[in-house]
């Protein structure tokens, strides 16, 4: 369905949605969206990785190795320095 085929209603409130995603942008900008117009905009949609797909991801990484062990603590170093 294109633009020209939906009723005018949507495609205002899609016009509007898209000017207050815009304003949103502007850091300190404090823009109200209805829910259904946060709906719309897409604010309620769950794209999330699931804790199945996340394990899956891990597999084959090997674990990261630890760090080395500091050999003076940091006291000691701002000793040393002053």
């Amino acid at each position: 369905m294109t633009d020209d085929a939906r009723p005018i209603e949507d495609v205002n409130a899609d016009a509007i949605i898209r000017q207050k995603l815009m304003d949103a942008e502007i850091p300190g900008a404090v823009i109200e969206f209805d829910p259904e117009e946060a709906d719309r905009a897409g604010a309620f949609v769950e794209d999330a990785l699931s804790e199945e797909d996340a394990r899956a991801a891990e597999d084959g990484l090997e674990p990261a190795a630890p760090a080395p062990a500091a050999t003076r603590s940091l006291l000691t170093l701002a000793r040393v320095k002053n």
